[in-house]
Order: structure tokens, then C-alpha cells, then sequence
């Protein structure tokens, strides 16, 4: 499991209102009834820079050709020439072939389907932040982000991560900070004013509904989606995708990211292969379409479900975001059920 186990000091205080189905319902694209046989709870996430490939001799041979010529015609002092033939002499065809961009420039490359990469620190986590006990003085457990909602108020993370399941009830106590790291508070210490879980995760810790959501309290008269902008919610389009996977470890200071492609577990559960991805990852966003200028891309799933999120840290899970997530989602904006 990859959270740290935590229980606010009212936790069973709450009670869980109905469902809401009269809400329509979207098309579902595929999940039905099942899940992965091997039922259980979780015991708690490399970019490689883009080099230059495909020079061929005859293009090699011609750039160099030119770059001699450069240093042959005629020029203002023998310095100029002597530097251009340095540099056409240093630039062979091994070296053009393992050039690295400079630095700033990379861009993180997919792997190839079935591959597993390792996470590394991510540079910004903009919309993502760490759950924190009570403060930003307690341990962060778990991991949430913002999303798109007509409140501008909305975080999605695991259900696990603010309901203990099985009738315990909510983990009120908690505070959530954007883009944390190594005990800052960029975007200041965000409150709830309420959080939801689908009834069938509250009552009986269904993993199939172990997604959960955060109405956040405004913080100095704005809302968070007016601070940081927010990735939008996908919902019922199927199991594969290029996804950006943020999130935080409860050992350590920084968010860390890892890119690669989900995979089909079960009709109800993804999976996504990257190390790295330990205690306090629960709840981090699977962001698709991901745009790097905006930095904003679509959510298709939370580490959570199967095993709350997976028993090893290469291997991560995420319930569907189907109908019923998204039937959650409507109840969330609505301000109906949960706790407050």
C-alpha cells in the first residue's frame, strides 16, 4: 500500500450519504464486472534525453565538406578558420551520433510498450501537491491534483488516502500543498472543505471505486484552480495511453515523474509499469495528452485500486475512471455527500 496509514482524530465521526444514480450516466467504453483474481491490499514511481539519429555518411560527409570550406574561404584573420577546422575535427561520426541536447533542452522519451523505466525528481509538479497530517509540520502520506471543475475548487487523489474503507470513515485532519519540496510551500497550505468517496468504497474497501475527491477551501480569496490551472478529467475511453505519472514518496523531499504506457489489468483496473513509486505515491494523477507548454494534459487514472495501488514499486494500478467515477465527480461539484 502507498500510504502512510493515517486516521484523523474524527474520523469516524462522518457518515456516508447515498449515492446519487439518478445522475445520467456517460457511454462506458469497456470495463464490466471483475477484477484481477489475486485480491489484496498494497503493503504501503528515466527520461532519456533525445539524441541525434539518422545521420547518414552522405549527410555527414556533406556538413563536414562544407564546414571545411567555411574554414578555407576567405576570412578577416587566420582565427576564424583555425576554430571552424577544430570544431569539424572534433565532431566525427561517433560523437554527432551520441550528441546530447543542451541542457534545458531534453525532452522525455516514451519507452517502448513492456519496458520499465525508473522514475527521476520532477523539476515542477504545478498541479499536483502532497497530503499532509494536520499541517505542513506532519508526515505527507499521499499524493492528489487538481482538476478541472466549475468551483475551480476540486482535487482527485485514492479513495484510501481520505477514507479508510470498510465503515472507518474520513481522514479529516489533512491539509494539501502544491509543488512541495524540501519543506516549502510555493503555493501555500490548502485546507478541505469536504471530501467524497463512492459509497461502495466507504462501506466494504471496494477497489474498483478507489478513487476519491477533495473540495478545497480558498486560500487568500482565490481558488486553487485560479492559482495553479488544472488537468481535466477523462473518463470511459479505454486502457491504453502515454501517460505522466507525479507523485510523492513519503521518503523523500520532491515529487517524483516517470513516463510511460498503461495497460489493461482487468475491466476495471490499469496497470503502469515505472520503478520508483513507493509508500505516499497513492493518489498520484495518470495525466494523458500531456501539453508541456501548459504543463496540463487529461487524468485517466489515480495509483490506487488493486492492492490500493500495488504490492511492488515498479508496479502501480489505477481503478477505471468509468461512469461511476465520473457520477462521483458530478456529486463532488454538486456539494452533495461526503464529509464537511
Amino acid at each position: 500500500m502507498r500510504i502512510t496509514p493515517f486516521r484523523g482524530a474524527n474520523a469516524n465521526e462522518h457518515t456516508i450519504d447515498a449515492y446519487v444514480t439518478e445522475v445520467p450516466r456517460r457511454a462506458v467504453a469497456g470495463p464490466g464486472a471483475g477484477r484481477p483474481a489475486d485480491e489484496g491490499r498494497r503493503r504501503r514511481g528515466t527520461s532519456v534525453g533525445m539524441r541525434l539519429r539518422g545521420v547518414r555518411n552522405g549527410a555527414l560527409a556533406t556538413a563536414i565538406v562544407l564546414v571545411f570550406a567555411g574554414a578555407c574561404s576567405t576570412a578577416p584573420s587566420a582565427s576564424p578558420a583555425k576554430s571552424n577546422a577544430g570544431a569539424a575535427t572534433y565532431w566525427d561520426r561517433a560523437r554527432l551520433l551520441d550528441a546530447q541536447p543542451l541542457e534545458g533542452e531534453r525532452r522525455a522519451a516514451a519507452p517502448r510498450p513492456g519496458q520499465t523505466p525508473s522514475a527521476r525528481t520532477a523539476v515542477t509538479a504545478l498541479r499536483v501537491g502532497a497530503l499532509f497530517e494536520h499541517d505542513a509540520s506532519g508526515g505527507h502520506f499521499c499524493t492528489a491534483s487538481v482538476v478541472a471543475s466549475p468551483g475551480k475548487d476540486l482535487l482527485i487523489t485514492a479513495a484510501h488516502c481520505i477514507n479508510g474503507g470498510d465503515g472507518s470513515g474520513y481522514n479529516s485532519d489533512i491539509v494539501f500543498i502544491p509543488d512541495y519540496r524540501d519543506g516549502t510551500t510555493p503555493y501555500g497550505i490548502w485546507t478541505p472543505r469536504r471530501l467524497l468517496v463512492a459509497p461502495q468504497w466507504a462501506n466494504s474497501a471496494d477497489p474498483d471505486y478507489d478513487v476519491g475527491f477533495v473540495v478545497l477551501q480558498p486560500h487568500d480569496g482565490e481558488n486553487i484552480e485560479q492559482v495553479l490551472g488544472a488537468n481535466q478529467l477523462g473518463d470511459d475511453s479505454g486502457y491504453q495511453y502515454l501517460v505522466r505519472v507525479t507523485g510523492y514518496p513519503s521518503s523523500a523531499d520532491a515529487p517524483i515523474t516517470c513516463l510511460n504506457w498503461t495497460s489493461q489489468q482487468s475491466s476495471t483496473q490499469l496497470r503502469f509499469n515505472c520503478d520508483g513509486y513507493s509508500v505516499g505515491t497513492s493518489g498520484s494523477p495518470w495525466v494523458a495528452h500531456f501539453d508541456p507548454r501548459s504543463r496540463t494534459g487529461t487524468v485517466v487514472g489515480v495509483i490506487g485500486g488493486y492492492q490500493e495501488g500495488g504490492n511492488s514499486e515498479s508496479v502501480s494500478y489505477s481503478a477505471y475512471l468509468g461512469s461511476d467515477v465520473y457520477q462521483l465527480y458530478e456529486q463532488a461539484i454538486a456539494g452533495q455527500g461526503g464529509s464537511s
